[in-house]
């Protein structure tokens, strides 16, 4: 099977695609006749309390999970979460970690949790991503809080977590590493492509103005290149990663900042295009379940392996890249993510 990266690019006209996801895509949802049981397995979801992460929970519960990790920021959101999944499989071991995706030290501790407390990782799914509509800023280290979470903080939280899944994988399979993308990445502008250092333009207004989608998407672009760089240093059979995109999915709470005539365009493009939260979920699941080594450093859209955004095969993209991987690790130097990445090998 071709990988991502030595696909065709998507077609220019992109309403083609769009049309294609949303209309002409039957997403079918879960369940233990169609999908191998997951008993005695265990998962990891970030983002579990709500939206895409708790119905994708829902539906690995009703697989037959033994054990997941619900990994969110507060605490008393995720027992209310764990309250109600509970009541889908009561056999299941569910418990509620902290996990805040702004602070390092919050992503080192629940790595070394991970490691300490949990003797099985199957699956971990790392769906916790923001969209804002208007700047805001990690006050920790600076950093525009739409590229530290989407981009930053969950390359640092993929990268410590290799070592951890595979020594914590089945013997029979590698742990699966599902990291949440979006098409969006394929429209990113990236105007500041060429600008040196690169991460810190984002959070210089003199340099780059802010546009809320164009954030959103280039934050994706952004991890989608690392991951795919990343993903040629490590072995299939040690961790499957991919990427998974959902599609426009209503009830996920992504735009729930937008006002006025923006919200009113959201409400009626959710109205008339937007999956349910079922058949967004059920993208999640197919791409940690039921996709194996051949989707390691993949794109998947639609429960199908598919390019990458377009930037990745152009001569700017390669550089974009390279730029994109040295800052990034550098940024994460504190944590010691490049030893970690040689002891992969």
């Amino acid at each position: 099977m071709m990988a991502s990266k030595d696909m065709p690019t998507l077609p220019k006209n992109f309403g083609s695609v769009f049309w294609k996801n949303q209309f002409r895509t039957k997403i079918e949802i879960p369940t233990p006749s169609t999908y191998p049981s997951l008993k005695d397995k265990t998962a990891i979801i970030t983002g579990a309390n709500t939206g895409l992460g708790y119905e994708t929970a829902r539906q690995l519960l009703t697989l037959g999970l033994s054990q997941l990790i619900v990994a969110v920021r507060s605490i008393d959101k995720g027992n209310a979460a764990a309250e109600e999944l509970r009541h889908v499989s009561p056999s299941a071991a569910i418990q509620v970690w902290a996990l805040d995706m702004e602070s390092y030290n919050s992503i080192q501790a629940f790595v070394r949790r991970c490691e300490s407390d949990l003797s099985r990782i199957d699956y971990t799914i790392l769906n916790a991503g923001i969209a804002n509509i208007e700047p805001v800023t990690t006050a920790a280290t600076g950093h525009d809080q739409v590229i530290q979470v989407n981009h930053i903080s969950t390359v640092l939280l993929t990268i410590l977590l290799l070592p951890v899944l595979k020594t914590k994988s089945p013997g029979e399979n590698a742990a699966k590493l599902t990291v949440v993308n979006s098409v969006t990445a394929h429209l990113a502008k990236f105007p500041n492509r060429d600008q040196r250092p690169l991460l810190p333009s984002f959070d210089d207004p003199s340099i780059l103005s802010y546009n809320s989608s164009e954030r959103y998407g280039v934050s994706k672009l952004l991890c989608q290149l690392f991951l795919v760089k990343l993903t040629e240093q490590i072995r299939s059979e040690d961790v499957v990663i991919n990427m998974v995109d959902p599609g426009l999915t209503t009830g996920t709470g992504l735009h729930r900042q937008a006002k006025g005539a923006l919200r009113a365009v959201v409400v009626v493009l959710h109205a008339v295009a937007a999956r349910s939260l079922e058949q967004g979920a059920a993208t999640y699941v197919d791409a940690a379940v039921a996709k194996g080594r051949e989707s390691h450093g993949c794109f998947i859209m639609n429960e199908e392996i598919a390019p990458l955004a377009t930037f990745y095969y152009t001569p700017d993209g390669k550089k974009a890249m390279d730029a994109i991987w040295d800052e990034t690790l550098r940024e994460l130097s504190f944590a010691n993510v490049e030893e970690v990445l040689t002891s992969m090998k």
